[in-house]
């Protein structure tokens, strides 16, 4: 790990959508962390549908106003919370919303978290049943910080200090993850296995236990993800299915409703409406 940097940060104000956002410049120094503060300037609330990502998304409220978080366990009243990285059908809703959003690549999940992955059990927990007392003080802290600048240096020096102390993820685990990735999802879990020189029964027991979920299943995720995108951008059902890997358009129509919970074409307007 390298030391944390300057922690300056770049606060842009999207007028048209209300919302502050500070990013450290540079981003962060630590592998596969992502990290940005928000802030509901004009007061227009957040009602916002999640996606299924390939990345543990936590999020730290600043204040007392909670977020509703809205699964299949029902509503749920959170300062703060973490997504694992297939959670389902999620919405998260608030007001005056304040927060700091982290961006965790599995590996880093596994490692700054305390917890595996897997035992969030595709779900969103409150970050106070894996941290706490840690996560009120933490949260207290970053609250009482004045400008996004301390903020951010804060969080990246608590992320620095665990990091410091964090188990390793197994470098097998960590290399499929990434062929996984660098495949964009398109690669078998046989030649997963073979590459790590694993059985496939191995590679399925200890991959699951670290990431979170099977290499299938995380292989589907990336691909899923791609797709999103590639709908939400505005491209075509059937060339984002060719060009992603899916036999044919019905294929994709259920890796999008089985992940979103929606059609192709209702991804599409979902990102037509919010832009």
């Amino acid at each position: 790990m390298r030391s944390y940097g300057t922690g300056s940060a770049a606060t842009d104000r999207d007028a048209e959508n209300g919302w502050e956002v500070a990013r450290p410049f540079g981003g962060t120094s630590l592998d596969g962390v992502g990290m940005a503060g928000f802030r509901d300037v004009s007061a227009i609330g957040l009602d916002m549908q999640v996606l299924p990502q390939p990345a543990v998304i936590v999020v730290i409220g600043l204040g007392d106003a909670p977020l509703t978080v809205e699964d299949s366990a029902g509503h749920q009243p959170l300062r703060s919370f973490v997504a694992a990285l297939s959670p389902g059908a999620t919405r998260i809703r608030g007001e005056h919303v304040e927060c700091i959003e982290l961006r965790l690549s599995p590996r880093a999940a596994y490692a700054l978290l305390g917890v595996s992955p897997c035992e969030l059990d595709g779900s969103v927990t409150g970050l106070d049943e894996l941290w706490g007392r840690t996560e009120r003080r933490l949260r207290e802290q970053l609250t009482d910080a004045t400008t996004w600048q301390e903020r951010l240096i804060l969080m990246g020096g608590f992320l620095t200090e665990r990091a410091g102390r964090a188990p390793a993820m197994a470098p097998e685990v960590a290399a499929a993850w990434d062929s996984i990735v660098a495949h964009r999802g398109r690669i078998g879990i046989g030649d997963l296995a073979a590459s790590c020189g694993w059985s496939r029964k191995r590679l399925w027991s200890k991959f699951r236990a670290q990431i979170g979920l099977t290499p299938k299943r995380a292989a589907m995720l990336v691909r899923f993800d791609h797709a999103a995108r590639a709908l939400s951008a505005g491209e075509n059902a059937a060339d984002v299915a060719l060009a992603c890997g899916y036999t044919d358009q019905p294929h994709l129509h259920r890796d999008v409703l089985a992940f979103a919970g929606c059609t192709p074409a209702a991804l599409a307007g979902r990102a037509t409406s919010a832009g």
